[in-house]
């Protein structure tokens, strides 16, 4: 499967409104704090990115003695973190390798990056190594084969073949984390609606989305320009678009 180079998005990542908008309170990781009291916790976001999820978490959860961390394997990505978040220990590294320790972390947060693994089965063993017993893994990602008709295949249906490479449909997931000794707990969240092509048009031009830098050059300058067509002939045009998250909440064993 092809990877993504993240240096060459760093700088348009941000750019991406819905990243940041749909981003609340994370009431898993407050389940978590809520149901086992202890003096202090440990929390990694996994794949931390631009540190978006840490820059909103932090503040939600003050008056509690966490200790932040975050991990990427991009140095520009966390640059862009470093920038953004305090009271955080960011490290560059591999989820296949991962620079912790055993039995590390209480819950672990790891948000639309599992299928860029490209040795998942070695990222869950070490995922399940620094979790501690009865910490909890969270997996969320949006789950491709759920949503045929989402705008970014609607207008660059090369992507969809190259994502069909790189997701694990759920059920897979779900047995690999059980197989762990997991106790997994899965939940999704899915939504079809008309949506305005001009809502979008200007993300697919940002070409930060992870699957538009792995088509092809042409694939994609050919998706762009239909998407502009299609609004020079109907600037209110809309189209359906459907869109599905899943969510592994899993307890170690």
């Amino acid at each position: 499967m092809k990877t993504t180079n993240y240096s060459t998005i760093a700088d348009n990542y941000d750019k991406n409104q819905f990243r940041s908008d749909e981003l609340k309170l994370d009431w898993d990781l407050k389940d978590y704090v809520d149901q086992h009291k202890k003096t202090d916790y440990k929390m990694l976001d996994l794949s931390c990115g631009t540190g978006l999820y840490l820059e909103k978490q932090v503040p939600l959860f003050q008056g509690i003695n966490i200790n932040w961390n975050g991990l990427d394997a991009s140095k520009d990505m966390l640059k862009k973190a470093n920038e953004k978040v305090r009271n955080v220990d960011l490290m560059h590294g591999y989820v296949e390798r991962m620079p912790y320790g055993s039995d590390t972390f209480d819950f672990i947060s790891n948000s639309y990056a599992f299928h860029h693994y490209v040795d998942k089965e070695s990222a869950l063993d070490e995922i399940s190594r620094v979790l501690m017993v009865n910490g909890v893994y969270k997996l969320h990602n949006i789950a491709i084969h759920e949503m045929p008709k989402w705008w970014v295949y609607h207008y660059f249906p090369s992507a969809y073949e190259e994502d069909f490479k790189r997701f694990w449909e759920k059920e897979l997931i779900y047995q690999e984390l059980i197989k762990r000794d997991f106790e997994v707990k899965l939940r999704m969240e899915y939504r079809m609606e008309q949506v305005a092509v001009a809502d979008y048009v200007h993300l697919a031009e940002n070409r930060d989305i992870s699957v538009l830098t792995l088509i092809s050059d042409d694939d994609y300058k050919d998706g762009l320009e239909k998407m502009k067509s299609d609004l020079k002939v109907d600037p209110g045009k809309q189209i359906t678009n459907d869109f599905a998250e899943v969510f592994f909440i899993s307890r170690k064993l």
